[in-house]
């Protein structure tokens, strides 16, 4: 193999394909990213099984050549070392060629870099996936799903299933629900895929999720989803995001979503997101974030929290619409805060059904939904 390519091109094929090499790895081969050069261009990949990301580099753009394939063949490098140097090469040019034993060579202005190379064969061969059960979603829209759901996953890896975030494609719209058992989090979006698509219980890891969210374009990119018996793949651009689904059944979470409320709350997201972020600067000190709210004779509600060695810090808000009965509730305040950090709405609905119920929390025009269980307190 021997090649001429531009480094920026490079470079930024293997900042995608480098979140998928295995980081502490029995195999040597998973710490290393794979280049084939062929007549088309150039692919990297890299995999640790659970993903693996591939991104292809064209010969030419319609306004300049990209890469000059000498002659064609593989190789893979320690992802270690080949990530970082590429990037801190000097010239915007890099020439690469390798020699017996995959000995690889890659100079680039007065730089002259050897690296030992590995044999692609041991590489593993990428899942070949029927494409009948595709769909297409923007990818503005897929970040954002990802970004209302996915800091809700479990982190406990004593329930997997709980670590990843459940897919659901009903009657043309596409569903995400995420949970730790402590807290809940839902985003749905319109979505138009063939009739007969249709699908439950594919989970998918937050991790991975949040790494294929990175990969996503900030300019809007249709991302086209293929899913398998046991794995889904994201198809951007020049780029596929191979990924395997989570084991087991998600639980049903549709039967603690309360659908009529003793309390309901309307009020601005920004002026409840700065009340709790100073209240919760006082519960963090207890360890426990808890924060209480409560309705006040005013028609507004208050927001408090106390530290035995602190003090107490007691806030009161006006709000756009109170109905129902008098609240007083205690909540994890880092739980409220991670919600209203995804939350764009400028307004927002707080539903109550009781102090021991689950708090519902839905954002004004979006389509997520948020549920957070309260604390039992002794005061």
């Amino acid at each position: 193999m021997k090649l001429t390519i531009s480094r920026n091109e490079l470079n930024e094929a293997i900042q995608h394909v480098s979140k998928a090499v295995a980081a502490r790895t029995t195999i040597p081969i998973l710490s290393g990213i794979k280049i084939d050069a062929d007549d088309r261009g150039v692919t990297l990949t890299a995999s640790d099984t659970d993903i693996s990301i591939q991104s292809f580099i064209p010969k030419e753009t319609p306004d300049k050549t990209v890469a000059t394939i000498h002659s064609g063949g593989s190789v893979v490098l320690p992802a270690k070392f080949f990530v970082e140097i590429i990037r801190k090469l000097p010239s915007e040019e890099v020439h690469m060629e390798v020699g017996d034993r995959f000995q690889t060579s890659i100079t680039s202005g007065s730089i002259d870099i050897q690296l030992v190379g590995l044999d692609p064969e041991e590489f593993p061969i990428l899942p070949v996936l029927e494409e009948d059960r595709v769909f297409s979603i923007s990818g503005d829209q897929l970040k954002t799903m990802i970004r209302q759901t996915v800091f809700a996953v479990s982190t406990n890896e004593a329930t997997p299933i709980l670590t990843g975030v459940l897919w659901n494609l009903q009657d043309d719209v596409l569903k995400f629900v995420a949970t730790d058992r402590h807290r809940l989090a839902t985003s749905s979006v319109p979505c138009e895929a063939a009739e007969d698509l249709r699908f439950s219980n594919v989970v998918i890891s937050g991790k991975t999720l949040g790494e294929l969210s990175k990969i996503i374009p900030d300019q809007d990119v249709l991302v086209d989803i293929v899913v398998a018996e046991n794995q889904v793949l994201f198809k951007l651009d020049n780029v596929l995001f191979y990924t395997r689904m989570l084991d087991g059944t998600f639980p049903d979470t549709t039967r603690i979503i309360p659908t009529s409320f003793r309390t309901e709350l309307v009020l601005g997201t920004k002026v409840l997101s700065e009340a709790i972020d100073r209240a919760y600067l006082l519960s963090r000190e207890e360890k426990t974030n808890i924060v209480r709210l409560m309705t006040t004779d005013s028609g507004g509600i208050e927001i408090s929290s106390s530290s035995s060695e602190l003090g107490r810090v007691q806030e009161q808000l006006a709000v756009d619409e109170l109905k129902g009965e008098p609240v007083r509730i205690a909540f994890n305040s880092k739980y409220m805060l991670d919600v209203l950090k995804v939350v764009d709405s400028e307004q927002m609905f707080i539903g109550f059904t009781g102090a021991m119920s689950p708090i519902i929390i839905r954002p004004k025009g979006d389509s997520s939904l948020h549920l957070i269980l309260p604390y039992r307190t002794t005061n």
